[in-house]
C-alpha cells in the first residue's frame, strides 16, 4: 500500500501508474494542504541521466528555498520508493513570467494584469483579465486606437477554446 493524500493506494494500483503519475503523487503529499499547485511535471527520458522537471506555484508565489525544500522531500521519497533504478536529475522550480498559463488557479492569481491570448484557430487577442471560473476567463480587450466614446469589449474564453495565454509584462 501506498499512501497518497491521506488514503491508501493498493500496490497494484500503483504498479500500473506511468513514472510521471507515480511522480504526482508522491508531490501531491507534499502541496501543504493546497498551498502549492503543481503545473506541470515533464520526466525527460535518457540512456545516461533522466530528468525530472516539476513547475510549481502557489496563489502567493513560490520562493527558491520553499522549491530546494519540496525538492529534497520528493528526492528522499524517489528514493525511497526507488522509483527511478539509474541517476537522475530532479528540478523543481516556479514556470516564471513568460510560462504560458495553463490552470484556472493560474488565471485567478493574475487577474488585473494584461494577457495575450491566441485561439486554436490563430487569433490573438490583448486585455486586462477581469475573471475566471472553471470553465473560462473574461478579458477586457485592449483597445488599438482609442477613439472618443468607444467602450472595450469583454471576451470570454472557454479554456478549450486557446492554444496560448501569456501574462505581458509592462516596464
Amino acid at each position: 500500500m501506498i499512501d497518497y493524500r491521506g488514503e491508501r493506494i493498493p500496490l497494484f494500483c500503483w504498479q500500473k501508474m506511468n513514472l510521471k503519475e507515480r511522480i504526482i503523487a508522491l508531490l501531491s503529499t507534499l502541496l501543504e494542504e493546497d498551498k502549492y499547485f503543481i503545473v506541470e511535471v515533464q520526466v525527460s527520458p535518457s540512456k545516461v541521466r533522466q530528468k525530472v522537471t516539476i513547475l510549481m506555484d502557489s496563489d502567493a508565489g513560490i520562493s527558491i528555498d520553499e522549491c530546494a525544500e519540496i525538492s529534497r522531500k520528493l528526492d528522499d521519497m524517489i528514493e525511497a520508493e526507488e522509483l527511478i533504478p539509474n541517476a537522475y536529475t530532479l528540478e523543481v522550480s516556479s514556470p516564471g513570467v513568460d510560462y504560458p498559463l495553463a490552470s484556472p488557479r493560474q488565471f485567478q492569481k493574475n487577474i488585473g494584469r494584461t494577457l495575450r491570448v491566441i485561439l486554436k484557430d490563430g487569433i490573438e487577442k490583448k486585455g486586462e483579465l477581469i475573471a475566471v471560473s472553471d470553465e473560462g476567463f473574461v478579458v477586457k480587450e485592449e483597445l488599438k486606437k482609442k477613439k472618443k466614446d468607444q467602450v472595450p469589449a469583454e471576451l470570454t474564453f472557454a479554456y478549450g477554446d486557446i492554444a496560448k495565454a501569456e501574462v505581458q509584462i509592462k516596464f
